[in-house]
């Protein structure tokens, strides 16, 4: 009652100095006996922690990665992307295997091959057959190499892809087919079989004065029956399995193994730069499929090292985004050299036995204009150089002889690979 009155004094008083009155409930000021509805209330409060764990575990990646990266500050945070271990991984010993062979292609409307390697592998197919022939006609005929690559866990009786390419001189494969070729393994067993007509990506045809063409029709494809199964057992006979890496490194392999031990602590290590170990826990040991699933659709953010990637025959220069340059400064010099030819015909004397000739007449010009400067301040990014060079106006040749002059003089903090 008490404490009633005083608050009723107070709202008058600040509606007669036109005051903002905000009351605030304290826990100090709370009533000493204890009621039932209040008693609930540790209950509700250790709910929200629950409920508010729940909402951050999309989440949850960031915050262990700022948490990390305060305990350890040499690693560096990825770049702002996240795919699946799937995408970036493999399964050790999981992995396609290669088959190739031989094969004959007939039917083919004069485009066959004409060498002798051609003649005798139609004779050896027709000797076969119990038909013994001297000379074959081969400009129906070519001789084909056949490869295929089996993947894992495929059963017998199954049909693969496999590519037919001309191996003699035959000019195109068109309209063809693939006699029966059996395909081999690296331990000389047959493991597919192919056949069937051919699948091409172009056609070509022409006549003495002209002709016309598109695409490849040199190579093919054709359907291959698999007739022995590999890698028939369990997917997954250890207590465990390895992880292969397809970019190897150090903070990818410790990110994916932090990753799977938030979720399932003490079951996965990185053993070096390109393979993290996993095993699997106890209450998966009978549905181990799950377990690998699950830990396929965790997500990581790989880390990309700095690199520039040049390609001198295509002029072709890819950028990583870590790559950092140090405080530099550097021009471009424009050198434009114009070269024109100008026959001049010299005539001899008149009533001489002189020959008239053509001299040659060449004409160089060279302008050079003078480059302009820029200065890339300290740690610029890719796009400050990308920014500078447009400035500059650089093409890619010359693009190419910058990045080379940068890394030969220290300040390019990258790996410069050349092809």
């Amino acid at each position: 009652m008490i404490r009633t009155c005083f608050t009723f004094l107070i709202l008058l008083a600040a509606i007669s100095t036109n005051a903002t009155v905000v009351i605030a409930q304290s826990p100090a000021i709370q009533p000493s006996v204890v009621q039932p509805q209040r008693s609930q209330a540790p209950v509700r409060a250790n709910r929200l922690p629950r409920v508010s764990t729940v909402r951050v575990a999309a989440n949850a990646s960031t915050v262990a990665k700022s948490s990390v990266n305060q305990q350890f500050p040499g690693i560096v945070s990825g770049p702002e992307i996240s795919v699946r271990i799937k995408d970036v991984t493999s399964v050790e010993g999981h992995r396609a295997n290669r088959v190739t062979g031989i094969g004959l292609v007939t039917g083919l409307k004069g485009t066959g091959g004409k060498s002798l390697l051609t003649q005798d592998l139609g004779r050896n197919m027709l000797r076969n057959f119990d038909i013994l022939a001297r000379n074959v006609p081969t400009g129906s005929q070519s001789v084909v190499a056949v490869t295929a690559e089996i993947p894992p866990f495929v059963r017998a009786g199954e049909t693969v892809t496999a590519t037919v390419s001309i191996f003699d001189d035959a000019i195109g494969l068109y309209g063809g087919e693939l006699h029966t070729t059996p395909l081999k393994g690296f331990d000389n067993r047959v493991y597919a079989v192919a056949g069937g007509a051919l699948v091409l990506g172009g056609f070509s045809a022409g006549g003495e004065g002209a002709s016309v063409s598109k695409n490849h029709d040199t190579t093919g494809r054709v359907q291959a029956t698999v007739e022995v199964g590999l890698q028939n057992g369990p997917a997954f006979p250890h207590r465990g399995y390895r992880l292969l890496l397809s970019n190897k490194d150090y903070a990818t392999a410790y990110r994916i193994a932090t990753e799977i031990n938030r979720y399932f602590p003490g079951h996965a290590k990185a053993r070096d730069q390109g393979s993290v170990d996993v095993v699997f826990p106890q209450t998966f040991q009978n549905n181990k499929i799950d377990f690998v699933v699950m830990v396929n659709n965790l997500r990581v953010q790989p880390d990309i090292p700095a690199r520039v990637v040049i390609n001198q025959k295509t002029g072709t220069i890819v950028v990583g985004q870590n790559v950092r340059l140090s405080r530099i400064m550097f021009a471009n010099d424009n050198l434009i050299i114009t070269t024109s030819e100008t026959p001049v015909a010299s005539q001899p004397a008149p009533f001489s036995d002189g020959q008239t000739v053509v001299l040659p007449r060449t004409q160089v010009t060279a302008t050079e204009t003078g480059g302009r400067y820029n200065v890339l301040h300290q740690q610029p990014t890719v796009g400050d150089l990308a920014t500078a060079l447009n400035t500059l106006g650089v093409s890619p040749q010359d693009l190419i002889g910058i990045f080379q002059s940068i890394k030969a003089s220290g300040a390019l903090q990258a790996k410069l690979i050349i092809e």
